[in-house]
């Protein structure tokens, strides 16, 4: 009679279904237990920020023998390129979507998956837990460094009249943007990290999609091809992070700002989908 009361308290046990914050709490674990985790997030950091910080040094540096024409073009959109500029952020990007595809494929090469699946069935949860801990935690890496970037690049040009503060039009925009493309990016390396399952494929479908699609496309062409352009992630962020789009960049068709924020919830939405939709139906 013990024996079967006990076993029926495991059963009972067993079959309880696990609280969202506990997965949660799984997947926070799981996120850091990865070495490419502990060690890429804070080398991309310094990176960024000194990439950021050596445009402004150049800058800063040529300043007097700019012409006063450069000058007034500089203060037009140099202090928000030289806080974000693209050769860090192109890493950023790579980095976030290598980092959120190694967070699936990783279980499924480890064989983690089946573990997890066995603790938890319901698949649907688990993806979601993943997708909210992986977007909190490049949310945190993306706002950290598009602040670090934007404040040092600032001081390092106040002196030469050159600077920008937050209050500007179109500033806060940009450093928000600039935080929001991280957690973007590493929620499509997850949704291709669930297509592909395997670590290769997956990084270099992100380049692809994210990196070297939008640099092959010519979108002055025809409005189609001008319309496909604007709905990538990386021309969104490009056109967030322009605060004088019409006198630097006279694009006979171009982003909106709106279109923009709806093209990162877009990409956001459609990749965290597309991986519980895979995961869901493919064993482990």
């Amino acid at each position: 009679m013990t024996a079967a009361t006990g076993a029926a308290r495991r059963a009972a046990v067993t079959e309880t279904p696990a609280r969202f914050r506990d997965l949660l709490a799984a997947e926070w674990i799981k996120l850091w237990s990865l070495r490419s985790t502990r060690w890429t997030l804070p080398l991309v950091l310094l990176f960024v920020v000194g990439v950021s910080v050596n445009a402004s040094l150049a800058d800063h540096r040529n300043w007097p023998t700019y012409p006063e024409e450069r000058r007034e073009m500089f203060r037009l959109y140099g202090p928000v390129r030289d806080a974000f500029p693209e050769a860090g952020y192109l890493l950023l990007i790579l980095a976030s979507a290598t980092v959120g595809a190694l967070t699936v494929v990783g279980e499924y090469q480890s064989g983690l998956i089946r573990a997890t699946f066995a603790a938890v069935p319901a698949r649907r949860a688990t993806v979601a837990a993943k997708a909210a801990v992986l977007a909190g935690v490049m949310l945190a890496l993306g706002t950290v460094t598009a602040a670090t970037s934007f404040w040092v690049s600032q001081a390092i040009l106040a002196d030469r009249g050159a600077g920008w503060s937050a209050g500007e039009p179109g500033v806060l925009r940009a450093v928000v943007a600039s935080a929001v493309l991280v957690p973007v990016c590493s929620l499509v390396g997850m949704g291709l990290g669930a297509l592909v399952r395997h670590a290769a494929g997956a990084v270099a479908a992100a380049t692809s999609l994210l990196v070297l699609v939008p640099m092959a496309v010519d979108s002055d062409e025809h409005r189609w091809i001008a319309e496909l352009y604007n709905a990538l992630p990386l021309t969104a962020w490009l056109r967030l992070i322009e605060v004088h789009p019409d006198i630097l960049n006279p694009d006979p068709y171009p982003a909106t700002v709106t279109g923009a924020w709806l093209t990162f919830a877009a990409w956001s939405l459609a990749s965290t989908l597309a991986a519980v939709a895979v995961v869901r139906r493919r064993d482990p």
